[in-house]
């Protein structure tokens, strides 16, 4: 609508002091409509909560909501200031290729069939690994880009489907150490800038992965809850609950404690014991303590099976007192951490121990260079094939592969990796035996990482860096629980994009040209 008038000033007791322009109002003389509007699909004004499928669908008006509008505007906001803060650290961007070859990044490429070269296909990047280390290679010691990263994974409230951006750096001649130094200044500094006066880790603690999953059952722990984990199982050995006992019996079994502040009731053990047998698990054994008489006694099955000297013990090494519980976690700690520290972030949420606030990083360093596939009954890597193993290429040819930590680590924020990253196996002996333990012979590294392999032929730097996710980014700032929330045209969870129709079938022509033919499975 284009409205022709003159401004005059409202006349009096009409002004609106809550409006910007509360104190005119526009006389019109001329009016022509513009651009003529159908009835809306979804409102425009307020947060009502429509269903995903018709906010995505009609994404260009969902745009126009106030709190979306804005997260968009943040992300804007965002992204310069990384390039603000990336440039004065002294990093150049560079754009490199979208159109690639496959690469073992821990996920299912996209793959794009080539015309050209028929029964060829190119991979859409993961990430820019390889590229960002031949940077190095060619003398670009400082390089960064807000990168697109495309992988073919099942979608998630912290994972957009399809695609998704990422802070991505490296630099040459620099150790773990110097990455660290580099870019917590950055990242501490969005946080602080956009965190609207949240409090925020001023020096990021360094938590070893193993430290990890034993204090807080995860290797992206949320600090803001402080509740910490501990190996109790020595109070349980020869006890008289023989469920714990006999599981003792096995040398790799443990006993962990949760413990839970303030939740020392019945009624709240119980729901907790509810909640894990509607997890999978038998349930959730337990001791709470309460004032009898003034003295300060354990109850519970588990208490009454194992005694007071016992009960007592663990109240001591916990450091509960009345009105205070515990819960217990048992088994193989490889199959539990993880059900453990769901319990441990339900226990901090139940109870509200959990600052909700405030910004707290860490840096998660010391991952193992590999891991069991039970499945597979082989060693895989566990994090990034291209990490340097801590010992280099005597730790690959004189260590149990699955004892090898490498130079590998990661952000963590409020229970969200942010960031991931390495210091780079820049050897070629070591790189070709890093990945023969994996199983990958020494003409498939030549074969898949043709390129790499090369140069480091010729005097590779020692070199490092990482990538943060720019969407988890700005979703914990914010404020939101899901991705969708601060990216402009998601996907659904089908990994679907409702507005533009995409996936989509292609032509009869198109895929002559292509030199495919579809083997669709059976509906």
């Amino acid at each position: 609508m284009r409205l022709d008038g003159k401004a005059r000033r409202r006349p009096a007791g009409t002004e609106n002091a809550d409006m910007p322009t509360g104190q005119v109002e526009l006389y019109v003389t001329e009016a022509e409509v513009l651009g003529s509007a159908a009835d809306l699909p979804l409102p425009v004004f307020g947060e009502q909560d429509y269903p995903e499928e018709t906010r995505l669908r009609f994404r260009f008006l969902d745009l126009r909501r106030e709190r979306l509008h804005r997260n968009i505007m943040l992300r804007g906001q965002v992204v310069s200031s990384l390039r603000r803060r990336m440039s004065g650290a002294g990093f150049n961007e560079f754009s490199t290729p979208i159109l690639t070859a496959s690469s073992p990044e821990g996920a299912r490429d996209f793959l794009v069939p080539s015309r050209l070269h028929p029964g060829k296909f190119y991979a859409l990047p993961q990430a820019p690994q390889q590229y960002k280390q031949l940077l190095m290679m060619a003398g670009f010691d400082r390089y960064f880009q807000i990168a697109p990263c495309f992988r073919d994974e099942d979608p998630r409230a912290d994972r957009l489907p399809g695609e998704f951006y990422q802070l991505d750096l490296e630099m040459s001649f620099v150790t773990q150490e110097d990455v660290f130094e580099t870019m917590e200044p950055v990242i501490r500094g969005v946080f602080e800038e956009f965190g609207g006066g949240r409090p925020v880790t001023q020096k990021f603690p360094r938590i070893p992965y193993a430290e990890a999953l034993r204090k807080y059952g995860t290797d992206k722990p949320d600090l803001r809850n402080p509740v910490i984990m501990q190996d109790v199982s020595e109070q349980f050995r020869g006890s008289n609950f023989k469920v714990f006992a006999r599981m003792l019996e096995a040398e790799k079994n443990q006993v962990w404690a949760i413990p839970a502040p303030g939740g020392g009731s019945r009624t709240f053990c119980d729901r907790m014991n509810s909640w894990a047998q509607s997890e999978g698990q038998p349930g959730l054994g337990y001791i709470f303590w309460r004032e009898t008489d003034g003295k300060v006694e354990a109850a519970g099955p588990i208490a009454n099976n194992i005694g007071p000297e016992r009960t007592e013990a663990i109240r001591a090494q916990l450091d509960l007192k009345s009105g205070d519980a515990v819960f217990f976690a048992a088994g193989d700690p490889e199959k539990f951490h993880k059900f453990a520290g769901d319990a441990r972030t339900r226990v901090g949420r139940e109870l509200n121990l959990i600052d909700e606030n405030r910004f707290e990083l860490a840096w998660i360093v010391d991952f193992p260079m590999y891991e069991w596939n039970e499945d597979e009954k082989k060693v895989d890597f566990s994090h990034n094939p291209f990490s340097m193993p801590q010992g280099g290429l005597d730790a690959l040819t004189s260590q149990d592969p699955l004892a090898i930590k490498a130079f590998q680590y990661d952000i963590a924020c409020n229970g969200y990796e942010l960031a991931s990253g390495g210091i780079r196996n820049h050897k070629p002996e070591a790189m070709v035996k890093a990945f023969e333990i994996a199983g990958y012979g020494e003409e498939t590294v030549v074969e898949r990482f043709g390129g790499m392999y090369r140069a480091f032929q010729y005097g590779a730097p020692p070199h490092g860096g990482m990538a943060a996710g720019v969407d988890r980014i700005i979703m914990l700032l914010a404020g939101e629980q899901n991705l969708r929330e601060v990216a402009l045209f998601p996907m659904n969870q089908r990994a679907e994009d409702l507005l533009m129709g995409a996936p989509s079938d292609a032509s009869n022509k198109q895929l002559r040209e292509l030199h495919l033919r579809l083997n669709l499975p059976e509906k």
